[in-house]
């Protein structure tokens, strides 16, 4: 157990080991103090990781808390989001504008200390932390970014993008899968640049590791991964992990990862090293009877002795002069590389280069048709060598999803300037990187089949938490992939990701609306694009007897029949039904029915549209109406209301042609020019 710590009140001269004691006290009392006016948090692990996490924060980690956005600052990522008041706590010391009063609105309405870290919203945040294992991703991301934007930015002489990540990972992140994908790539491209601590504590929620991972040797499963790993019997040793971080920092050819033996709710008398500090407050009592040990005033609440506090702020003036520095070599390198140098203020204030639109491919309509995955590679192979900060690859399926940009390279050990990612079969993994690299100013994307939408979705959600601008591409996007049957067909993957806020799903119709749909995922600025392309070929929508493809930028748009006056039944579709509906349009057209045909490539896109040209598309007056989509109907309902109707998949996919399946499951002409007749009452 701890000892008392000197504190201001005892003597009014310390040495630094006092010192020390006193500042890594601050952070425990401040984190004890937040949790308990809370009543809510996680107290242990700010307590259990204080001392490292002051070794680091004072003695290695390059950052100004005045410019918190500083692009060539080092990056810290608490991928243990529960232990935020670590975070917070951090922050306000070394002079963040985040003040003690936020501090003490701690989990409350309206303030800027949520339960969880959360980009955007706390100055110094880098990401959004709190669902295991996606904070160790993201910084892995980030690393991969520093090397991208190193290779593309620096000469000999002139390093302008040199920073490290750093990172405190717990025993949960590391039980993740995420984490092992992420680990997995991060060693084998051998990120140098990337240093985590693994505060050690043997705590989860249920109690002891022994439940359930105490047989696992997490230091020899990240050497065999590639990473240099050291382990600290005693996380509380400052000179010893003073002395890791040197030797992390002097490796040139791996990432590292510093096990650190800690003890969760250290100086907690009847909590330390037990599962009741993991999530709970310690109590009133616990609380007065840990800052006895520590030799801590009981009063005032939220006390932080000025010694401390002044010895936090030298962060200001030192941050100050590495920024300085930074300026001085940045403003050499732009006078020597010019064209380099215009480049990277574009970077840093997320421009696009002029005319990069114009190389988008137009598709006519006599060509062959082609599947939109197809139209896809067209168009990625046309805009990716002009764009510097696009990039990305697959989950091992570039051949399928079309995503490989050829002439561009391979990422990798040694070639960090190539734009082609192999992210190995690590959907999860892949998707928490591309949060990291989208964070730092990429943009970055990332494809695998629409069935695996499922094994990126928490990334995929925390990117539209944090707003950040990743793409992810999903391929073979229905039923209609065939043989591959029911384990591979998505069915409720639509209306799921439709679920998503902020996610700016897309799924386009033919060759031209993929054109448009990648534009408007290069330019969105305020979250991520999901894109569902078809495996099958489709037929190139003639656009001179239809609505121009430009109507998806807008989410849905009418592409058959005339505005001027209502329709009798309005047909609504998206991606591949929607020449399926302009073939049963043609029939009722023939047969004397006013029909109108919409293509609704992204929902999100239209309920952001003005309600007038909302009723536009879909006048009220007109109650027939019929979506079809070869996936659930849930959520049509919005669309065609109490008197229309829905061709959708009600079951699970089945193994056979995909013409053969279209047929089965009514997705033929006939069957939806039959449901309208039934819906106009004929």
């Amino acid at each position: 157990m701890p000892t008392g710590a000197t504190t201001q009140t005892q003597k009014s001269a310390l040495d630094q080991a006092q010192l020390d004691q006193l500042s890594i006290n601050t952070i425990r009392c401040l984190a004890m103090d937040a949790v308990q006016k809370a009543n809510s948090g996680h107290p242990g692990l700010p307590m259990g990781a204080a001392a490292m996490a002051y070794v680091l924060w004072t003695r290695f980690l390059r950052h100004d808390p005045r410019k918190p956005h500083w692009p060539n600052r080092d990056r810290f990522v608490l991928s243990a989001g529960h232990g935020c008041m670590l975070l917070y706590s951090l922050l306000h010391l070394t002079g963040y504008d985040l003040t003690l009063d936020d501090i003490k609105q701690f989990r409350q309405w309206g303030s800027r200390t949520p339960g969880h870290p959360e980009h955007l919203l706390t100055p110094g945040v880098e990401t959004t932390t709190g669902p295991l294992g996606q904070g160790f991703g993201n910084a892995v991301g980030m690393a991969i970014a520093g090397k991208y934007l190193g290779a593309l930015f620096n000469r000999p002489g002139h390093e302008i993008v040199d920073y490290k990540v750093y990172g405190i990972c717990s025993d949960g992140d590391l039980m993740e899968g995420v984490s092992a994908e992420a680990a997995s790539i991060a060693g084998f491209l051998g990120l140098d640049n990337l240093i985590f601590l693994y505060d050690n504590n043997h705590i989860t929620i249920e109690g002891s590791t022994d439940l359930a991972f105490s047989q696992e040797d997490v230091g020899k499963r990240f050497e065999a991964y590639g990473w240099f790993v050291q382990n600290l019997p005693d996380g509380n040793d400052l000179e010893a992990v003073d002395r890791a971080f040197r030797a992390a920092q002097s490796e040139r050819q791996r990432p590292s990862l510093i096990v650190c033996r800690t003890h969760i709710a250290y100086g907690s008398p009847n909590k330390h090293d037990s599962a009741a500090a993991h999530g709970e407050p310690l109590g009133e009592e616990e609380v007065r009877l840990t800052k006895q040990n520590l030799g801590w005033p009981l009063d005032p609440a939220f006390y932080i002795p000025e010694e401390a506090l002044a010895h936090y702020r030298e962060a200001v003036p030192k941050g100050e002069r590495a920024e300085a520095d930074w300026q001085g070599r940045l403003a050499a390198w732009k006078q020597e590389f010019p064209d380099l140098a215009k480049e990277w203020d574009r970077y840093v204030r997320g421009g696009l280069p002029e005319g990069w639109q114009s190389k988008i491919p137009v598709f006519k309509s006599d060509e062959k048709p082609i599947a939109t995955r197809s139209a896809s590679e067209k168009v990625l192979q046309a805009i990716a060598p002009l764009l510097p900060t696009f990039l990305g690859g697959s989950a091992d399926l570039a051949p399928s999803t079309k995503t490989y940009v050829k002439g561009l390279g391979d990422f990798r050990k040694g070639n960090y300037g190539a734009k082609n990612f192999h992210f190995g079969i690590r959907e999860h993994g892949m998707g928490a990187i591309l949060n990291g690299m989208a964070l730092n100013g990429l943009i970055p994307y990332g494809a695998t089949f629409l069935i695996f939408s499922d094994y990126c979705r928490p990334a995929i959600r925390l990117a539209a938490l944090m707003e950040v601008h990743s793409i992810f591409v999903f391929s073979h996007d229905s039923v209609f992939l065939g043989e591959d049957g029911p384990t591979h067909e998505p069915i409720e993957h639509l209306p799921a990701l439709r679920a998503i806020r902020n996610l700016c799903f897309i799924r386009p119709a033919d060759a031209n609306e993929t054109a448009v749909a990648w534009r408007v995922a290069i330019e969105r600025r305020s979250g991520p694009v999901a894109l569902a392309l078809t495996r099958q070929n489709l037929p190139i929508i003639d656009r001179s007897r239809y609505g121009p493809a430009e109507g998806l930028a807008r989410g849905a748009y009418v592409l058959a029949g005339s505005k001027g006056k209502l329709p009798e039944i309005i047909l609504m579709a998206s991606g591949s039904e929607v020449s399926l509906a302009l073939d049963a349009y043609e029939e009722l057209l023939a047969q004397g029915i006013a029909a109108r045909v919409v293509s609704m490539p992204s929902w999100d896109l239209f309920e952001a549209q003005p309600s007038a040209y909302r009723d536009e598309v879909l006048p009220p007056a007109v109650t027939a109406r019929l979506a079809i989509e070869a996936a659930s109907p849930f959520g049509w309902e919005r669309y065609v209301g109490t008197q229309g109707g829905v061709i959708g998949m009600t079951r699970y996919g089945a193994s056979a042609p995909y013409k053969a399946l279209a047929e089965q499951f009514g997705f033929t002409p006939a069957n939806v020019v039959k449901r309208a007749h039934e819906l106009l009452g004929r």
